[in-house]
């Protein structure tokens, strides 16, 4: 199982002169979970190089067991720090991909072009293609065969307007990604606040908040490995 990882490269949260990035725990405990189960994995963003970090993600109370292995992995450290260019790989080389979260993805991965012909050529060669927390804003200009929304009648989730609101960052985003799901047609459902909620519509796998993140790559592990046993 060879799987692609996209990181952000957008390190500015709006105009409020903060930092963001990718959401650490987002990245680690799919990795680990990917990894672990025999997952061969490549790591890329839209710059290439070293995607820059949430600083939130590095505080004390977002720290799980997947962080601090991480921080250890030195191995690991490094491949992140030298992510491949996004224009540099091929959907053909994969057999799935992997979008994690944090603010970042809102400005850089909604619009990338390279990103958004990614997702499709996956979808399309009926590809796993998988999101979490705020990641699902990548879906939003992503194309079907047909020339619709991608997401129109997908069952899917994502960060919810009560947790943006609960992060008090409603007014920084560019949009609401709920209400942007929902705008583009996507039957969006959540759970609680902060809980494990994902869906899975087909080859499309999705995960409300960080707490999702495991959820979201078991699925993801599961729907590939069915796919191998298929195959044999």
């Amino acid at each position: 199982m060879k799987i692609l990882i996209v990181l952000t490269s957008h390190s500015e949260l709006g105009d409020t002169g903060e930092k963001t990035g990718f959401w650490i725990d987002e990245f680690a405990t799919p990795y680990y979970v990917l990894a672990d189960g025999g997952a061969a994995i490549t790591i890329a963003s839209p710059k290439g190089g070293q995607p820059p970090v949430d600083p939130k993600s590095e505080v004390k109370d977002a720290q799980t067991s997947s962080t601090k292995r991480f921080y250890k992995d030195n191995i690991l450290i490094d491949k992140v720090a030298h992510s491949l260019k996004l224009s540099e790989v091929n959907e053909t080389d994969y057999d799935a991909v992997f979008y994690p979260g944090g603010h970042g993805p809102l400005w850089d991965l909604v619009t990338d072009k390279t990103s958004i012909k990614l997702i499709e050529a996956f979808y399309n060669h009926q590809k796993p293609i998988a999101f979490v927390c705020h990641a699902p804003a990548t879906l939003v200009n992503v194309k079907s065969i047909d020339g619709e929304s991608m997401v129109k009648g997908k069952h899917l989730t994502g960060f919810s307007n009560t947790e943006e609101e609960a992060v008090k960052l409603t007014k920084v985003v560019p949009f609401l990604l709920e209400d942007e799901l929902t705008k583009h047609g996507a039957h969006y459902s959540k759970g609680s606040d902060w809980a494990s909620y994902t869906k899975q519509d087909g080859f499309l796998i999705t995960g409300q908040n960080p707490g999702s993140s495991e959820e979201v790559a078991k699925l993801l592990l599961k729907t590939l490995k069915g796919e191998k046993e298929n195959v044999r």
